[in-house]
């Protein structure tokens, strides 16, 4: 726990310096290490000695490990090794990751991985083939538009190379469930079409398998998501979607079959994925917690004017073979942050509308549609409230609390025609249906 301490000491330090704060420090002194226990001292010292020789810090671009010195324990014996990201810009190979380990009380330099490039793009530890030993999985950016991905064993501390290819996304997954880690490396092929390749575990190395083939372009990937999944019978799955001009969205969904990686949801005769929608800002996740993930598949209600802030949407699983069915249906105000479960029953009969005249007090209404000539029976409002006095607003009327955030108030209130409506919803009904929408946290690309 010390160590950890003292290694969030040096991240802090080093991240107060990056924020510009020293205008009258040099470039060395700003990356100085602080004063730290024996033990770090032989670090900051090691790394002062790259930094005179001509090295600097090269911290990754991207991911969720993007400090300059990272703590790892790569050999499962329960002490830290610390990995320096460094870039020495006159060695042929520039950019380097040193690799030190702890003896007694220093460091010292256990292994050196150099790579190619303009920077070192991303870095992932995981013990792919479980023996206790962590694999690194490192993306170089080799030029603007092109990235290799490389993956080292380490045993005994010596790098060595499993594979390298280039890639645009990538993603570390058992998904033919043998208790190891596969791993999939989408990238575009010589003809500018986009595959996903596929690497399994084969005596204690990683082999290619045949690749399987994606609907979306890499430019069209870009936008938007890749994330592992679980298919109906607890299968593991990648769903891949692309982003087609702010448009339409369309998702592959990979799997292993027979062995084989295979895109379950592509069209053979058409080579594109049969699921195709109408893009909004949502992707596949788990959305009623089952531990199925669910793609979303936006539709209109009866007399539906949709709006880019909000929109209805069916949530769909799948099995192996591709076939989906419904989870869940949801109306989602991604504007004012929050969702309703909607009841299968409203689908057909409802319509909603956004009222955002007032930014401090927006109201969601839904109605019954009737015949043509009956007009729309209002029977719930949803309000989002916020700005001066939120809490005397939610005593209006007959308004009751959802949930308070802290600086909004989300209220609602049954209407006239709720109550002699067969399908109406109580108060401890619309409670739990009402979801607030939990913004991601974007580490970055893999």
């Amino acid at each position: 726990m010390m160590k950890r301490c003292w290694m969030a000491a040096i991240l802090l330090a080093v991240t107060f310096c990056l924020s510009g704060c020293l205008f009258n420090a040099s470039v060395e002194e700003l990356y100085s290490l602080p004063q730290l226990p024996p033990e770090y001292t032989e670090l900051r010292e090691r790394i002062d000695a790259i930094m005179a020789g001509g090295g600097e810090y090269a911290a990754p671009q991207s991911g969720s490990n993007i400090q300059p010195v990272q703590m790892v324990d790569l050999d499962g014996d329960g002490e830290e090794e610390a990995l320096a990201f460094m870039r020495k810009s006159a060695d042929e190979r520039p950019l380097k990751i040193y690799i030190f380990r702890s003896v007694d009380d220093s460091y010292e330099e256990a292994a050196v991985i150099e790579g190619s490039g303009s920077a070192i793009y991303s870095i992932a530890y995981t013990d792919m083939d479980q023996d206790g030993l962590q694999e690194l999985i490192v993306g170089w950016r080799v030029s603007t538009e092109l990235q290799a991905l490389t993956v080292y064993s380490l045993k005994d501390f010596q790098p060595v190379e499993l594979l390298r290819n280039t890639y645009s996304r990538y993603a570390v997954r058992d998904l033919n469930q043998d208790g190891l880690q596969e791993l999939v490396m989408i990238r575009s092929d010589d003809q500018g079409n986009t595959v996903a390749d596929y690497y399994a575990w084969s005596d204690q190395t990683l082999v290619q398998r045949p690749s399987a083939k994606i609907s979306v372009s890499i430019a069209e990937l870009s936008s938007g998501r890749v994330r592992s999944g679980m298919l109906e019978g607890g299968v593991p799955a990648l769903f891949v979607t692309g982003v087609e001009d702010s448009l339409f969205q369309v998702t592959d969904i990979l799997a292993v079959k027979n062995d084989e990686l295979v895109n379950i949801t592509m069209n053979n005769a058409t080579g594109v994925s049969t699921e195709i929608f109408r893009y909004q800002p949502l992707f596949p996740t788990d959305i009623d917690g089952d531990g199925l993930t669910e793609v979303p598949a936006p539709f209109d209600l009866a007399g539906w004017g949709s709006t880019d802030a909000c929109y209805p949407i069916n949530w769909r699983r799948y099995d192996l073979n591709g076939s989906p069915s419904l989870a869940i249906s949801t109306y989602h105000d991604v504007a004012d942050g929050w969702y309703l479960i909607l009841p299968e029953e409203w689908k057909k009969r409802v319509t909603i509308s956004r009222d955002d005249g007032d930014p401090d007090e927006i109201a969601v209404t839904f109605a019954i549609q009737g015949s043509d000539t009956e007009p729309y029976q209002e029977f719930l409002k949803i309000y989002t409230i916020s700005g001066s006095s939120p809490e005397y607003k939610i005593t209006q009327g007959s308004r009751f609390l959802l949930s308070r955030q802290a600086e909004t108030i989300f209220a609602a209130e049954l209407l006239d025609a709720n109550e002699s409506w067969d399908f109406g919803i109580t108060e401890d009904e619309l409670r739990s249906s009402f979801k607030l929408i939990v913004t991601e946290w974007a580490s970055g690309d893999d």
